[in-house]
């Protein structure tokens, strides 16, 4: 039996056709950046020599070629690099942490008094520091001094209910705690060659009583506030007239040398039928500077006296801060 070998493809001898050889044709040129190519051996390699199947490369995988659609391909959509999102993803949680942040600074300051916070502090003008108000409840059926049922313009609350509250710091008087006070005492308020014909135009106007509060602050300024109700709107109106007189004819406080009417009072606007009529005490001063408040409202006659001893006039502010919240109370 003979035996076989297998050839490589190289060494195979292939029969020369009859007829004459073909025209090779002749090779296309080489790119001009293409490396030479080897020249072909002159002479086969021997079997001995061939490259084993395992020893040669792997073929190149290529993708399959898949048909266009019909018509236009629509353009891709670019897509953002990692870097962007990755910058958006921490400027996102940055702006998140700052939100909230400022949140909880924003709660803070709203939760902080004026004063607490660091460049929003007022300067105190002096104002004193008053309880919260508010006004005393009425019997059933009854309304407001100047309401349009009240033709008579009476308080029907307690007068004593409506006395302003003593401020914050202040030393309570102890002649005047809020309740009930003879005419004499409020007589002594003024000058003594007054307080005889104050006492009889008291007892021919039919006082009903007479309720008074009274205090000093530390800086030494004394506060006195009296509401003497009567029996009717006419009473209060002739005691007020009889107050605030013009020239020598209105009497004077205890202390005091004249009174005049005080300019500076300012245009608040104030409840409309309580109008206060506000004095100053005249240069030159004795012991003590004075301002004194009258207020007809209705039935009620109000006589708000601030003064302080010493140098120097009482503070406008307080005194003002004071007539303007007792008017309230009583309008």
């Amino acid at each position: 039996m003979t035996e076989q070998t297998v050839t490589p493809e190289s060494q195979k001898v292939t029969p020369e056709p009859d007829g004459p050889a073909p025209v090779e044709a002749a090779p296309a040129p080489a790119p001009v950046d293409a490396a030479p190519a080897d020249p072909a051996p002159a002479d086969p390699a021997p079997a001995a020599q061939a490259p084993a199947l395992a020893d040669l490369p792997p073929m190149p995988t290529v993708a399959p070629v898949v048909p266009a659609p019909d018509g236009p391909e629509p353009p891709a959509r670019p897509r953002k690099p990692r870097r962007v999102l990755r910058a958006v993803a921490r400027w996102t949680a940055a702006v998140l942490v700052l939100g909230a942040a400022s949140a909880g600074t924003a709660y803070q300051i709203a939760s902080m008094e004026r004063t607490d916070v660091p460049g929003l502090s007022t300067v105190s003008d002096g104002r004193w520091e008053y309880p919260a108000l508010s006004l005393p409840a009425l019997p059933p059926g009854k309304g407001r001094p100047f309401d349009n049922s009240n033709y008579a313009e009476i308080h029907y609350a307690d007068v004593r209910d409506l006395l302003l509250p003593a401020p914050a710091g202040s030393v309570p008087d102890k002649k005047l705690t809020g309740g009930w006070v003879s005419s004499s005492l409020f007589v002594s308020e003024f000058a003594e060659d007054d307080r005889s014909h104050l006492a009889q135009v008291l007892q021919d106007s039919a006082l009903r009583h007479t309720a008074a509060r009274g205090w000093t602050m530390p800086d030494g300024t004394s506060s006195r506030i009296y509401l003497l109700q009567f029996n009717s709107v006419g009473f209060s109106t002739a005691l007020g007239d009889e107050l605030t007189g013009w020239g020598d004819e209105k009497p004077l406080l205890d202390g005091t040398t004249g009174l005049e009417l005080d300019e500076s009072w300012p245009t608040t606007p104030m409840p409309e039928y309580v109008q206060p009529n506000v004095f100053t005490e005249s240069k030159p001063y004795e012991k003590e500077h004075a301002r004194v408040a009258y207020v007809v409202a209705g039935d009620t006659l109000a006589v708000i006296v601030q003064s302080h001893e010493g140098d120097g006039e009482t503070a406008k502010v307080p005194f003002q801060q004071t007539v303007i919240l007792q008017d309230q109370l009583l309008g």
